[in-house]
């Protein structure tokens, strides 16, 4: 098997402004699926992640809340709702630096892996839309088409690094040749498994662990919404460079259609 090299990345605070679970707690509430105080709690607990950063024990504490929270819920709702809500929650907070990482990866010939201790149902439409070619993610014991509140993975810390070493594995990735990128020190493990890793706005913990280890450090402006940034591109470089760049895929549309097209070769 031939070895290549690929690209890691976080979700949350990495490739996008906020925890991608939580963002979704408006459309769950309308949805039926909580109530006004969870959407309370879960503006409370998206506040505290963006002002400091979340360490393990508030990690822990979320994936307590989270599971407890998701008891009972009807898996195909929660697709359907990610799934009608996805460009208005997702598009407007993706960082418009990292959606030029993935191009550029591409353009190189990675893959692009995100890994994300948020939910399957709702990492793996995220994954889509911006052109990932694969997806880790935690994923919840479902029975009778209901989440039992039970979680069967939960893409976490150490376990970050025990899948994407079982993923490079299985796909033939050259992991010291490969690129890591994430926002907080609990994914120190991932980092440390690719010869490549790199701090993006990192928390104080992961920036201090990347001075000692010479990591680079990648700290990201406010994000851009990929219609805008499209539109930001016929205007500087007008139509033609504009729509090269939109083949390429630096707008969400065109990220989506290389994704499938990347799906239909594998089919073949």
């Amino acid at each position: 098997m031939e070895h290549r090299p690929a690209a890691f990345f976080d979700l949350d605070k990495t490739i996008i402004a906020r925890s991608s679970t939580l963002a979704f707690s408006k459309p769950f509430y309308a949805g039926g699926l909580i109530n006004r105080r969870t959407v309370l709690r879960s503006a409370y607990a998206q506040f505290v992640y963006l002002l400091g950063g979340a360490d393990h024990d508030q990690m822990e504490r979320m994936r307590e809340y989270l599971s407890a929270m998701c008891t009972g819920w009807d898996v195909r709702t929660v697709q359907s709702i990610v799934a009608d809500t996805l460009h208005h929650i997702v598009e407007p907070i993706v960082y418009d630096e990292a959606v030029t990482l993935i191009e550029q990866h591409h353009a190189a010939g990675r893959d692009v892996v995100i890994v994300s201790s948020s939910g399957a149902e709702v990492v793996e439409p995220i994954g889509e839309l911006l052109g990932a070619d694969r997806v880790i993610a935690t994923r919840m014991v479902v029975a009778d088409g209901k989440y039992t509140g039970e979680i069967e993975d939960y893409v976490y810390g150490p376990h970050k690094a025990t899948a994407i070493t079982a993923l490079a594995a299985a796909e033939g990735y050259d992991l010291q040749g490969s690129y890591g990128y994430s926002d907080s020190v609990t994914d120190e493990p991932m980092l440390s498994a690719v010869g490549h890793p790199f701090a993006v706005n990192p928390d104080k913990a992961l920036r201090r662990l990347a001075l000692e280890r010479d990591w680079p450090v990648l700290d990201f402006s406010e994000p851009v919404a990929l219609a805008e940034r499209t539109k930001r591109l016929h205007r500087a470089r007008g139509p033609a460079v504009a729509a090269t760049a939109v083949g390429a895929g630096l707008a969400a549309g065109a990220l989506l259609y290389a994704a499938r097209q990347r799906s239909r070769r594998r089919e073949n």
